[in-house]
């Protein structure tokens, strides 16, 4: 490639994202002091662009806007521009989203938003074309008319950004009202299910028509609803919601069947074409919500689909040192000499390709079937395309196909006379075939920063699937990775966690200069994912760490006066507002998993003041839970556990003594959403001993292994059968 003709200040960042407009010619600045005191210094406006490195509407904002060098100059002449990674600034891009939304009615990214010299938002959107279009007002337009405006009506526009940061202000609190107490479970639990009942897609699943999301919150509070009602019709269906959710998800074309792991979310009603860029944070979830889906089930697709995207995350987004990359684009050069990137390229068949590659005839089935046959028919591949084109507005995937499995294999085994076992290996051999040709094409662009938050995540989902599925490498695998956010993200002198790491050359681990320090949600996961390995593995060490985190937390974020978290700590002049997150969506939103995280604290330490903060977090989000409670399906499956109050189930025994490991694996096998695990092993120096002393109390019978139920550190009668254990485990 030609050397770059521009380069301005974001060359000297770590972000994938800024690194990706370094040589823009705009003239952009990070979030930072430097461009803020240029805006008040020059009286100009501030344009902030905030987005993501995986986001396919940046790029072609990128491209159509931020490489054009006549835009370049207005916006260099006019603005002081600032760009922000929204993965590395979750709290920049909450404030000023919070006010896209509240004035437009949407939001998504890129976000664009221009603010006062005092960083007050006045206008702002999405995505804007270059010029204007047919109903659509153009980028050059609206730049040049805000300047225009902040020559000409200054004044106004300050009073606007004022009158709208006092609204947002207002509207965005969120605190206990009065002597509020924690909404009752059973009309949460109930008004939560009967909400997600209506949304439910019969056919294909899922809560929309279209654009579907995976949306693992909602799944794992079917998951809990039926665990709770499993003898009523209600229970039943929820469960049935779940199953028949997944199912389709993991037959549909957002799940990458020769690359393994989902892609984002599918644009169509039937999980088919997806947008194909690749998060970590939706394979974290899935990970769990796949392995609970097994552990109830028992049915060992569900399984298969856990190792699938293990099998992704340990291959294409890990890093050598043990954490886990962010995500991989959407878009990618279809071949070694494209100009161009296009959506899906990496991913997409065209009918003639998949022939070429599998022209084999099959033996067994009826005269004159190849390989190229068999697969093309279970996975749904048309001669012209199977992409519908108001799937695809800008022709991307004309003439190509999305694999989509639209036969059972029954089926396809029947139509082409062969036996379901010889079917599987079949298609495991095309697969095979198609993954390597597929290497051979350019790979999307990968973003390698590392985030202590979506690490959290994919922790929880390698110990959940080890502890479900007695696989010790993906406990093993779950170790590395907090072994890295131990060494990478966690600062031992202020005993707090940073935001984020990146990949330097040579596979080494680099900082920033000024390292972002750890918002709610990078502790709130972080703590979930340490009591999910202490489970899984038993090594206490984990447990003290995250008892540690929960305090550092509770310090950091917590609102002694309306109750709940804030998203970031106090003391920041440049954010304008200190928010709490209120929506369950992509990710749950902090307060909600901190709800639980609070509980489990509480039975590993015997600070009952954790169980009181858990019930004011309910308290100040009790109107919302009451009204509409799908918009917090994990907090609303938290006021559950927290009316029924966590069992401890602990285990008498020798941890390498079979007759422990038989428990132990029952109670992995028993999917109960209201139960924290603990082996005691007579180790009373032990730091589980030291926290809660009734430990001591606890023996092995006859020398063998023993389980107790226990509540409120008061404990049931011992049993040392696995029978009576899973029994004593029913909800």
């Amino acid at each position: 490639p030609d050397a770059p003709r521009h380069t301005n200040r974001l060359i000297k960042e770590k972000s994938p994202y800024l690194l990706q407009h370094a040589h823009n010619p705009v003239d952009w600045y990070p979030w930072g002091q430097e461009a803020f005191e240029k805006a008040k210094r020059e009286n100009k406006v501030i344009f902030l662009s905030v987005g993501y490195s995986t986001c396919h509407w940046c790029h072609v904002m990128e491209e159509e806007s931020f490489k054009s060098k006549e835009i370049g100059e207005i916006m260099n002449k006019h603005f002081v521009c600032i760009k922000v990674d929204r993965e590395e600034r979750p709290d920049v891009d909450k404030v000023y989203m919070t006010f896209v939304q509240a004035t437009s009615g949407g939001g998504g990214w890129p976000m664009s938003v221009w603010l006062t010299p005092d960083l007050k938002p006045f206008a702002g959107g999405t995505y804007f074309p270059p010029e204007d279009g047919f109903q659509r007002v153009g980028f050059r337009t609206v730049l040049l008319r805000i300047a225009e405006q902040w020559e000409e009506n200054k004044d106004a526009l300050l009073e606007s950004s004022h009158r709208i940061l006092e609204a947002l202000r207002q509207t965005s609190e969120i605190r206990v009202q009065g002597q509020e107490i924690p909404p009752p479970s059973k009309e949460v639990m109930d008004t939560c299910f009967q909400q997600l009942s209506r949304s439910y897609d019969e056919d294909y699943g899922g809560f929309s028509h279209s654009p579907k999301f995976p949306t693992p919150v909602n799944l794992n509070f079917l998951f809990t609803y039926w665990a709770l009602h499993q003898t009523t019709p209600e229970g039943a269906r929820a469960l049935q919601m779940a199953l028949h959710t997944l199912k389709m998800m993991a037959y549909g074309g957002i799940h990458d069947h020769i690359g393994q792991g989902f892609h984002r979310y599918s644009t169509d009603q039937h999980w088919h074409v997806p947008h194909f860029e690749k998060m970590l944070y939706d394979q974290g979830q899935l990970a769990v919500v796949y392995s609970r889906a097994f552990q109830i089930s028992g049915d060992k697709f569900f399984a298969d689909v856990v190792r699938d995207i293990l099998l992704y995350v340990s291959r294409d987004l890990s890093d050598q040192v043990g954490g886990f990359y962010s995500a991989e684009d959407a878009d990618s050069y279809p071949t070694t000499t494209s100009g161009e990137k296009r959506e899906g390229a990496f991913c997409v068949w065209a009918a003639e390709e998949l022939r070429a590659l599998l022209p084999d005839p099959v033996e067994g089935a009826m005269e004159g079937t190849t390989l190229g046959d068999v697969f093309m028919h279970h996975y749904g591949v048309k001669e012209t395309g199977n992409v519908d084109p108001r799937q695809d507005p800008h022709q991307e995937l004309k003439g190509k196909n999305v694999l989509i499995a639209q036969c059972s294999p029954e089926l396809t085994a029947a139509r082409f006379g062969l036996e379901p076992g010889r079917l599987d290996v079949l298609l495991q051999e095309c697969r095979h075939r198609l993954s390597i040709a597929r290497a051979q094409r350019p790979r999307p662009h990968l973003d390698t920063k590392m985030l202590a938050a979506w690490n959290g995540l994919m922790i929880s989902g390698f110990a959940q699937a080890g502890a479900v599925l007695a696989e010790q490498g993906y406990v093993h695998r779950a170790a590395q990775a907090a072994t890295f956010l131990r060494t990478h993200l966690f600062d031992p002198t202020s005993g707090r966690l940073l935001r984020s790491c990146y990949r330097g050359k040579d596979y080494s681990v680099e900082q920033s200069a000024m390292p972002i320090q750890g918002f709610l949600e990078d502790y709130v996961f972080v703590i979930q994912a340490l009591f999910d390995l202490y489970e899984a593995s038993l090594e206490q060490s984990w447990l003290e760490w995250a008892l540690h985190l929960q305090h550092m937390q509770d310090k950091l974020f917590w609102d002694p006066k309306g109750f709940a978290y804030f998203s970031n700590e106090a003391g920041d002049p440049s954010l304008l507002l200190r928010l709490k997150g209120d929506q369950d969506g992509a990710e749950p939103s902090a307060n909600s998993v901190t709800v639980t995280n609070l509980l489990r604290a509480a039975c590993y330490s015997g600070h009952k003041d954790w169980v009181e903060k858990a019930g004011q977090i309910l308290s100040a989000f009790s109107e919302r839970l009451q009204k509409i409670p799908i918009a917090l399906p994990e907090m609303a499956r938290a006021t559950a556990i927290f009316h029924h109050t966590l069992k401890q189930v602990v285990i008498c025994g020798d941890p390498q003594g079979e007759d422990t490991k038989e428990m132990l694996h029952c109670v992995h096998s028993v999917f109960s959403p209201n139960k924290v695990m603990m082996l005691a092993d007579g180790d009373h120096a032990g730091f589980l001993y030291r926290q809660l002393p009734f430990l001591a109390s606890l023996e092995r019978k006859d020398r063998k292994a023993t389980a107790y139920l226990c509540s409120n550190f008061t404990c049931s009668l011992p049993v040392t059968s696995v029978q009576e254990l899973r029994e004593m485990l029913s909800p």
